[in-house]
């Protein structure tokens, strides 16, 4: 890769916001804004240790390591008690998506977070769908969802995902995964296996988790267990050759989240970062945010950091832009025409999917 055009100022900042873009690893929880977590902390007075003053929840947004991020996200998941509070989430990130120059989402929904207060599927469903519609309507911005088990959480955690993916999805379900914390995975296996291979016999893509927090294993564990499309992450590759060459020559795509893996101590610096030898390496790479304000971040923000700490010049953030667009599950014509918006502003980028995704 060649980089061009790097020096940070007005000229790269303009193209950066002008920049057509999609976000592939987003969580509905995680994406919350402050003022949108405030409102629901009030709503649901009581329901959780999350604060109800501003100050009080950036301080709660200051985590130690991963495990403790863990514990936050919960407890904030702990407020989407009614289906309401579902679609004020999908459209708190429509319209913060929207001037960024965001255009589609693949938002990351966890069922047995809702299953756990006592939310029906179908309720969740029509909020899921409701709040898609009018994501567009009023705010430009396509979704589509991704349903993810949360692996700490075993069997029930599996059997209620897919259950909800299978009898009552939305109409916008595009993909299967898996998060949480890595480490507890390998027990529960079998059970992970089976409802993966379930939702891809019913026809979701499988996007799981993995390489965030652990090591090759569990990478090699989504290509070869989960049937793996899409990874999550997916840094920790870099530690195993043999698994550099593979994901190398099979395209699978690596949804990467720079300021997400310092805020969860999986880096020490963002100067650290993998993204730089990920690319050096011909790795396919998308640019997300995770949980942006929980990480005081953006989708444009790590366009920003790309640029910024990693050097990356115009030539090579649009090609991460249109690297998301292919990797993305729109329709076909939806990626032309997003893709012709990116070559307009910097002349035609290769296409190295080849449409794999699609």
């Amino acid at each position: 890769m060649t980089t061009t055009e790097t020096t940070p100022g007005p000229a790269l900042d303009a193209f950066i916001a002008a920049l057509p873009k999609v976000e592939l690893h987003v969580h509905l929880v995680g994406s919350a804004s402050v003022p949108t977590v405030l409102e629901l902390a009030r709503r649901h007075s009581g329901a959780t240790e999350v604060p109800r003053e501003e100050e009080e929840l950036r301080r709660f947004y200051t985590f130690r390591d991963f495990p403790h991020f863990a514990r936050v996200y919960g407890a904030v998941n702990q407020l989407v008690r009614e289906p309401e509070d579902i679609a004020t989430l999908v459209l708190g990130l429509a319209r913060d998506l929207a001037p960024q120059g965001g255009r589609y989402a693949e938002l990351q929904v966890t069922p047995y977070a809702h299953h756990v207060v006592g939310l029906p599927m179908r309720a969740v469903t029509e909020a899921l769908d409701l709040a898609a519609r009018r994501a567009t309507a009023e705010h430009g911005v396509e979704i589509a969802y991704i349903f993810d088990i949360p692996g700490e959480y075993g069997e029930e955690a599996a059997r209620v995902t897919l259950d909800h993916a299978l009898q009552e999805p939305p109409a916008a379900l595009v993909g299967f995964g898996i998060g949480g914390i890595e480490q507890e995975r390998p027990k529960y296996r079998d059970a992970y296996r089976k409802a993966f291979a379930a939702a891809r016999a019913a026809g979701l893509h499988s996007v799981p988790h993995g390489g965030e927090m652990s090591g090759p294993e569990t990478i090699w564990e989504v290509i070869e267990g989960y049937g793996a499309e899409r990874i999550g992450h997916g840094i920790n590759c870099l530690a195993d050759p043999r698994l550099v060459a593979h994901l190398r020559e099979t395209r699978l795509p690596l949804d990467v989240c720079p300021t997400s893996n310092l805020r969860t101590g999986q880096i020490a610096r963002i100067e650290d970062h993998p993204l730089p030898r990920m690319l050096e390496e011909g790795l396919y790479v998308t640019l997300n945010s995770d949980d942006p304000p929980m990480f005081a971040t953006t989708l444009a923000e790590e366009y920003q950091v790309a640029a910024r700490v990693f050097g990356l010049g115009r030539a090579e953030l649009a090609e991460l832009a249109a690297n998301g667009v292919r990797a993305s599950y729109l329709a076909e014509e939806r990626k032309r025409a997003l893709l012709a918006e990116i070559d307009a502003l910097t002349g035609p980028t290769e296409g190295p999917m080849d449409g794999r995704a699609g």
